[in-house]
């Protein structure tokens, strides 16, 4: 068929399903010809199917980009996390075989994370260190063996306890205020084994050295702001016996709460690496891999 007429008739449809136009050879003129009828030639394609080969093109450029973008944020996540990853100290943990440690454990929910301490342990160490205001929370929490501390947004801490309260406003906000937003702690006293007190969350058991665990209570120490010397109660918690404390430091996308978590057990000895653990199964992972922890 002539150029001109194939461009003329490209994309249009048959006139009738069962002829096909054709031209007589004796009177040159158009005529419909007996028998089935035949697809329809699209555009640069095959008769009868859509273009497969301009599918094919457009599928391998876009695993290409896809590609890309894959290898360019791996090579540039995995030397950022190997530059900021904190070597821990090998003389305080893993505790050597024999000496005496302190079990703690990592409480890791959905997007939060807190540390689950022994208080007898803790109001020792602070009282050998002298710690106000961590003597004064031991001695609050007195009834209960154990005691379970979070850091995070003053705001989003209080209006957010629980993921299906989740509001992304107030999430962005906590992590994209320019200069970091103010800090709460929050202190709950637990009774009950680990398992059932935080049944919907992920415990990672680790075993301390008991001067590890004293350098963890001094860094938990020094998160709590005080007043004369005591901390700073700031409103009823979100769950069981706790309480609200006012914190030092500024909470935004590079200080969360899982770094907070993440930096106590650094003080312990622990190797950490603060981009991984900007998520809480982040954390678990890191521990997992270089403090070799084990969720239960």
């Amino acid at each position: 068929m002539p150029r001109r007429w194939r461009a003329a008739r490209c994309g249009r449809e048959s006139s009738s399903p069962t002829t096909r136009p054709v031209r007589s050879r004796r009177s040159r003129s158009w005529r419909p010809r007996p028998g089935g009828s035949r697809p329809t030639r699209t555009c640069g394609g095959s008769p009868g199917r859509p273009d497969l080969r301009r599918g094919l093109r457009l599928a391998r450029r876009a695993a290409a980009v896809i590609l890309f973008l894959v290898v360019a944020v791996a090579g540039i996540l995995v030397p950022a996390a190997w530059l900021t990853a904190r070597p821990g100290d090998p003389a305080l943990y893993p505790p050597a075989p024999g000496d005496e440690s302190v079990t703690v454990r990592l409480v890791a929910g959905a997007w939060h994370s807190g540390l689950l301490l022994p208080r007898e342990a803790l109001a020792q160490a602070a009282a050998e260190a002298g710690d106000g205001a961590l003597i004064a929370v031991t001695e609050r929490f007195g009834a209960y063996p154990a005691l379970e501390i979070g850091w995070g947004d003053a705001g989003f801490y209080r209006a957010v306890p629980t993921i299906q309260a989740l509001d992304w406003r107030l999430a962005l906000k906590a992590l994209f205020t320019p200069g970091g937003r103010p800090a709460v702690l929050h202190v709950v006293g637990v009774a009950a084994e680990p398992g059932a007190a935080f049944p919907g969350a992920g415990l990672v058991t680790l075993r301390l050295s008991r001067a590890g665990f004293r350098r963890l209570a001094a860094a938990l120490a020094q998160s709590f702001a005080t007043r004369d010397g005591h901390p700073v109660e700031a409103g009823p918690g979100l769950y069981g016996p706790s309480l609200f404390y006012a914190a030092q430091g500024r909470f935004s996308l590079l200080a969360v709460c899982n770094h907070w978590s993440a930096g106590l057990l650094d003080a312990a000895g622990l190797p950490t690496t603060p981009l991984l653990d900007i998520l809480p199964q982040g954390l678990v992972r890191d521990l997992s891999w270089r403090a070799g922890a084990h969720a239960p």
